[in-house]
């Protein structure tokens, strides 16, 4: 059996608390589609919205003993310098539904931007940064 590729890039979130995502993400129209729970190091969760895929792992406070980010203070930044940045289509609409459930995490409001897209930003529950922007269009002469 072949199967088939989702995505080339998995976008993985090391968090200690589950429940925040899946609350917050979830406002944002995100759906579990596949969760463990957590025990020690083995908790996941996949979340989907349309083509977009979150993965968080751990779910507790284990999360600060994997051994690559047990080198950082434990209450810093989490994805400290990192965007992540999810196309929506509808983006005004997508926000108005939004904003209710997300408006104390808004750190830019839906704007359009010098280079012609219709984007905003929030920070999660967890730290992380986090852009939802008009698609691209791939056949676009302006990409």
């Amino acid at each position: 059996m072949v199967r088939q590729t989702i995505t080339d890039v998995t976008i993985e979130l090391h968090v200690p608390n589950f429940q925040l995502a899946e609350e917050f993400y979830g406002h944002l129209g995100f759906k579990i589609v596949w969760e463990v729970e957590p025990e020690g190091q083995k908790g996941y969760i996949v979340m989907k919205r349309e083509k977009s895929y979150l993965c968080f792992f751990c779910g507790n406070g284990e999360v600060y003993d994997h051994s690559y980010f047990k080198k950082f203070p434990k209450y810093s930044k989490r994805g400290y310098g990192v965007e992540i940045s999810i196309p929506v289509q509808n983006i005004d609409k997508y926000y108005q539904e939004a904003y209710p459930f997300i408006k104390d995490n808004v750190v830019e409001p839906l704007e359009m931007k010098p280079w012609g897209k219709r984007e905003f930003r929030v920070e999660d529950p967890n730290g992380f940064y986090v852009k939802f922007t008009d698609p691209v269009d791939l056949d676009s002469k302006d990409y």
